[in-house]
């Protein structure tokens, strides 16, 4: 399918615990819906340039700059979004400071405006992914000038006060401008157009935190979207032969000493054993990963799993992430 897609979502916000590959999935992510002919906003707000280094381009800055096309016509726009200077467009939007909005970054008032009050701050970001969702081209025919917007937000312990923008800017704002956007992006994020996606891996902490994120999260009255089990490894034994390798049975140690043996590999008990030490913890954690993604499968939202790389992204294997996301429903 290419075009526009038939889901009423247009902002996808992507979060997971550090170390789970939550910029590689929302990269992953916006590919898939380029693929489908769609022009993605890219977005990250915590200034890591992480985009950039899984899709291994120069560093993201302020201003929209496309990063990739897709034979189906489909484009992926990279955005960088910073406070200082999302303060300062908004400063010209709102009350038309022009070039005193100049004179105030000299003297360090944006520093202290952005950094004084974190809740302001996190409104100044997303209200510039704000702004992205609902731009519409000129003309008397408007159309979104982006089909879908993927933000890399910030990490699963974060993302409730991230996102609970009324909440922390109650102290400082509670009439105008920045109040009145506060209120705005709510909407947008409680509506159906926003989609949250956690990203995890199959392991017991990261898996808690996701469950922890999605409580969160709905006391908020924000919608997940879906889980996203990253990083999956394949179980490359059989239910028998695992459980003989999990057992050390000698027959495994017999067996295996025999097929090194008949291809030339000198055998050693060093050896044998080290191998079949591997086995055993290749068992373990299929165990463990099985036992992580019951859990999750147990969530009333949809979980989504994407394949360990073994050389990573580097590889051109993101393409491959792609695909398998791009086959999922609600993207």
């Amino acid at each position: 399918m290419t075009g526009p897609s038939d889901s009423p979502v247009r902002l996808h916000v992507v979060t997971g615990k550090g170390g789970t590959g939550k910029t590689t999935v929302a990269t992953a992510m916006a590919l898939a819906l380029a693929a489908r002919g769609q022009r993605v906003l890219l977005a990250e707000v915590e200034g890591r340039q992480g985009l950039a280094q899984v899709l291994d381009v120069a560093p993201l800055g302020t201003e929209e700059r496309t990063l990739v096309t897709d034979p189906s016509g489909g484009e992926v726009v990279g955005l960088s979004v910073d406070a200082k200077t999302a303060l300062l467009e908004y400063l010209q939007k709102f009350y038309k400071l022009g070039r005193a909005g100049s004179i105030l970054e000299r003297v360090g008032a944006v520093d202290f405006a952005t950094t004084i009050a974190p809740g302001v701050r996190d409104v100044l970001l997303i209200g510039r992914v704000y702004e992205a969702v609902g731009r519409v081209t000129k003309g008397a025919k408007k159309r979104p000038v982006f089909d879908s917007v993927v933000l890399d937000a910030p990490p699963t312990g974060r993302i409730g006060r991230f996102l609970n923008v009324n909440a922390e800017v109650s102290d400082v704002a509670k009439v105008g401008p920045v109040r009145n956007q506060a209120d705005s992006i709510t909407r947008l994020l409680q509506s159906p157009a926003t989609a949250i996606h956690l990203v995890t891996l199959l392991e017991e902490m990261p898996v808690q935190e996701t469950l922890d994120a999605i409580d969160e999260l709905g006391t908020l009255s924000l919608r997940v979207g879906s889980v996203i089990a990253n990083g999956v490894r394949q179980p490359i034994l059989t239910h028998d032969d695992a459980a003989a390798v999990a057992d050390q049975d000698p027959r495994v140690h017999e067996a295996l000493e025999a097929a090194l043996t008949a291809v030339g590999i000198k055998t050693g008990p060093a050896l044998v054993g080290g191998l079949l030490q591997e086995g055993a913890d290749h068992v373990e954690r299929a165990r463990l990963q099985a036992e992580q993604h019951a859990i999750l499968q147990a969530l009333d939202v949809p979980v989504h799993a994407l394949p360990h790389l073994s050389d990573g992204v580097e590889s051109g294997e993101l393409g491959l992430l792609a695909d398998v996301l791009a086959e999922q429903e609600g993207l």
